[in-house]
């Protein structure tokens, strides 16, 4: 196991530096009686600021993402769908914030060799801001459950060190429901991505074109952006 401090400093920065974790992958329609299917590329940003607070840490986030033509990984304006015969406007990923307060757990950790591998699985379920009746093109379920599996790589020796910020890769699959935009409605089937990804520098100059300059949050806010609430939000306009 790893304290929560070590965790943010392979995560973000214990000292409150804002830091850029960049991934790139791709995002596959899994559960069809005819799949799976490759569906698109993915890349994004999440930029970050740890700060303890109460004896436990504040992880404030933002994040970016870009749906991508599987074949020549340019972003997407729109989508043909092949399920449905319908061209669909793309809605990339962008969500601010995405904060979380964390405190009085240990991150699972695995040495391997002279590498140190802290993972964070995370099982969502709640309810769902798209309520079928609701919105019976764009939603699943009433219920929204999805699982974010990530695995964070850092040098043993630089853990072992004081400094703030460690270098780190990270490998991070995720499956949840239909996105909201693809109005594939109530059919069977979920979305798998299978990314990769590291901290870096700064946010790559393809996505600050795409998405615009992007920082951390300073402070706490509440409550956190997800694909699903943005949908909603365009929708009231």
């Amino acid at each position: 196991m790893s304290d929560l401090r070590d965790f943010m400093r392979v995560r973000a920065s214990a000292d409150g530096a804002e830091t850029v974790t960049w991934w790139t992958g791709d995002v596959y329609a899994y559960g069809l009686d005819e799949g799976p299917h490759h569906l698109f590329g993915f890349e994004g940003v999440n930029v970050a600021r740890a700060l303890e607070r109460d004896g436990g840490w504040e992880l404030l986030t933002k994040e970016a993402a870009a749906y991508l033509d599987p074949a020549s990984r340019d972003p997407l304006d729109t989508w043909d769908n092949p399920f449905t015969g319908r061209r669909v406007d793309v809605q990339h990923v962008y969500n601010d914030p995405v904060n979380q307060r964390l405190r009085g757990f240990q991150v699972p950790a695995t040495r391997m060799g002279d590498t140190v591998v802290l993972n964070t699985d995370i099982l969502l379920a709640y309810p769902s801001p798209l309520k079928v009746a609701d919105y019976p093109e764009n939603s699943f379920s009433d219920t929204y459950r999805a699982m974010e599996l990530f695995q964070f790589f850092a040098s043993a020796a630089a853990l072992e060190g004081d400094a703030p910020s460690v270098p780190s890769t990270l490998s991070w699959c995720r499956v949840s429901p239909w996105l909201p935009w693809m109005a594939m409605g109530q059919r069977p089937g979920a979305l798998v991505y299978h990314c990769r990804g590291a901290k870096v520098g700064e946010v790559p100059g393809n996505l600050e074109a795409l998405f615009g300059p992007l920082n951390a949050p300073a402070e706490w806010s509440a409550p956190n952006q997800t694909s699903w609430t943005t949908f909603v939000d365009r929708r009231k306009f």
